[in-house]
């Protein structure tokens, strides 16, 4: 599923040399299908990512199976997993999810906050500062404990209910996650609004406020067509962690408008034409996710699967021409 000597290598001056995928599909993907995965699905997805050579696999989320159903199997997906070598990093909202990541030996958590009053009214019921209160006493028992803590910021970009999201104002709250000890933050472009502009004028803000340009990874969303522009404007600024979704799954079940993820398969294609590293095997990647989309039932959104898989199949359909002759 690869096409011989394609992308052609070319570098571009003031690119790094490496990036590391978060790939982000076995949870943020997931998360949003409207029937349940079964387990040993899930458990399968994430070996076959890990075996194409991804070595950050967000495996999945302790949040309350009330509000996140299809991923009430985390106790029972977790420990399928651990003999991975790779890191597994899970999302926990409060004590009760940490203590339930905790228990079954996660290393890598995150907290998923919100730059916007009314996305943290919808997906935590809570203000901005009262999600930050909740998360302080997380964060700091991770860290007592080793653990490595990520903090995801949503509507970093803009808001289906309030519009344009000032820049100081995701500044705030990026320097509070910073403040109270997360390792890293995930700067979320949830409703896909971003431009290439408006990532440089976040990412240069944040270099202002101190936030070292190393502790920051990206997350966009391809509503608008504009993920991949807005990566290699956070490339430019020397941002070398990017969240992607195999085959192009997810969105955000509180966000309605929020439509799929970043392609990790369109994000490898654009990286491997660039010469920047990510380690991963694009043609095992692309079996993978055509794989998955069987067992979800409806073609990969990702428009590096479907071209590659299309020639693949007509490959084959030639092969087998050509053995009736």
């Amino acid at each position: 599923m690869t096409v011989r000597g394609l992308p052609m290598t070319v570098p571009a001056p003031g690119l790094p040399t490496r990036v590391r995928i978060h790939e982000v599909g076995a949870r943020d993907g997931l998360q949003n299908e409207k029937s349940t995965v079964p387990t040993a699905v899930k458990a399968e997805f994430v070996h076959r990512l890990a075996e194409a050579g991804l070595t950050t696999i967000e495996a999945t989320s302790f949040v309350h199976p009330k509000w996140v159903p299809q991923l009430a199997d985390a106790e029972q997906l977790f420990p399928l997993l651990s003999g991975l070598p790779v890191e597994l990093p899970v999302l926990v909202p409060n004590e009760r999810g940490l203590d339930r990541a905790l228990a079954l030996g996660a290393r890598r958590v995150a907290v998923f906050a919100s730059a916007t009053e009314s996305f943290a009214k919808a997906n935590l019921n809570r203000t901005v500062d009262e999600s930050l209160a909740m998360f302080h006493p997380v964060v700091e028992r991770a860290k007592a404990g080793g653990v490595h803590v990520r903090g995801y910021l949503s509507m970093c970009f803009g808001d289906p209910w309030e519009g344009a999201v000032p820049v100081p104002q995701v500044v705030r709250v990026c320097r509070a996650l910073t403040d109270m000890g997360c390792d890293e933050l995930s700067l979320g472009d949830t409703i896909g609004v971003a431009t290439p502009g408006h990532v440089e004028e976040l990412l240069t803000a944040l270099g202002e406020e101190g936030i070292p340009v190393s502790a920051l990874g990206v997350h966009f969303h391809d509503t608008y067509g504009q993920a991949l522009a807005n990566t290699l404007a956070a490339l430019r600024h020397g941002v070398t962690t990017v969240d992607a979704s195999a085959g192009g799954l997810g969105g955000c079940p509180f966000a309605k408008s929020a439509t799929g993820n970043l392609a990790t398969e369109d994000l490898v294609w654009m990286l491997t034409g660039l010469g920047i590293d990510t380690g991963v095997d694009l043609g095992a990647l692309v079996a993978t996710s055509v794989w998955m989309a069987g067992r979800l039932g409806r073609p990969s959104p990702s428009r590096t699967v479907r071209a590659l898989s299309h020639e693949d199949a007509e490959g084959q359909e030639g092969r087998e021409a050509h053995k009736e002759q």
